[in-house]
C-alpha cells in the first residue's frame, strides 16, 4: 500500500535550512497496524503529513496505493486523500458549531453522498463507535474521551483504506486512551490499514511493528507480531 525511497523534507528559510526527514525508506502492506515512534522533533509529525497527502517531500519517492504521489499537485492529493485516508487527532479537531451526527456526516456530504444514504451510514458507525446516544450533543457537551470516539467516527466514515492517527490518546486518560485503541485495533482486525504516531509504549503494544526515528531517521524497526493483509 505505502512504499518510499529516500524520503526526505527539508524547511527552509531566509537563513535557516531544517531536515526534518533525512532519506527515509520503508514499506507498509495493506492490512497492517504500524507505530512510528521517537523524540518531539524527530520528524514524525512530518512523516505522517506526508503520508496523509498533506504535503510534499523535498525529494525521494512516496508510493500511495501503486501510483507515485510525492509530486502530486494540491488538488490530486485531496481527491486522493478524501477517498483513502482517514484522520484522528490529538486534539479530536471537531467543529464545535456542529453536532455529533454533522460532524460524522461531513466527509460524505465532501464525496457528495445523497442524502437518505448519508444518515444511514452515520447512524451505523455511530452506533457502533457506541456513541450514537448523543448524535444531537456538540462536541463541548461530550467528555474527552466520548470526543475521540466521534473522531474516530469521522475518520471511517467514508471506509478509508487507510486511518492516520496521530497521538490518538494523548489527550484522555487511561482508561478512555485504551477504549480508543481496542477501536483502533478493532478496525485494524477488519483490514483497514493503521499507521499511528505516539510517544506511549502501552499505545505502540497494540501495534504489530514499531518503526523509530530519530534526527529524521529510521534507526530501528521492531516487528512484534505477524500482521494481518489483504490483497
Amino acid at each position: 500500500m505505502i512504499k518510499t525511497e529516500k524520503l526526505s523534507k527539508v524547511f527552509r528559510t531566509d537563513e535557516v535550512e531544517t531536515t526534518a526527514l533525512n532519506a527515509v525508506s520503508f514499506e507498509i502492506k495493506a492490512g497492517e497496524f504500524v507505530a512510528i515512534m521517537g523524540p518531539s522533533g524527530c520528524g514524525k509529525s512530518t512523516l505522517l503529513n506526508i503520508l496523509g497527502l498533506l504535503d510534499n517531500p523535498s525529494s525521494g519517492s512516496y508510493h500511495f496505493l501503486d501510483k507515485d504521489v510525492s509530486k502530486s499537485t494540491e488538488r490530486q492529493r485531496a481527491n486522493l486523500r478524501k477517498q483513502n485516508i482517514g484522520f484522528v487527532f490529538q486534539n479530536f479537531n471537531l467543529i464545535d458549531e456542529l453536532t455529533v451526527f454533522e460532524n460524522v456526516e461531513l466527509p460524505l456530504i465532501y464525496l457528495g453522498m445523497p442524502a437518505r444514504e448519508r444518515k444511514e451510514r452515520v447512524e451505523e458507525v455511530l452506533t457502533q463507535m457506541q456513541i450514537m446516544h448523543r448524535k444531537k450533543h456538540f462536541p463541548l457537551q461530550l467528555s474527552g474521551g466520548q470526543q475521540q470516539r466521534v473522531a474516530v467516527a469521522r475518520a471511517v466514515i467514508a471506509k478509508p483504506a487507510l486511518i492516520l492517527a496521530d497521538e490518538p490518546t494523548g489527550n484522555l486518560d487511561s482508561v478512555h486512551g485504551e477504549e480508543v485503541m481496542n477501536l483502533l485495533s478493532e478496525l485494524n482486525g477488519t483490514g483497514t490499514t493503521i499507521i499511528m504516531v505516539t510517544h506511549s509504549q502501552r499505545d505502540a503494544e497494540y501495534s504489530q511493528r514499531v518503526i523509530r526515528l530519530f534526527d529524521g531517521q529510521i534507526i530501528n524497526e521492531d516487528i512484534k507480531r505477524s500482521s494481518f493483509s489483504v490483497v
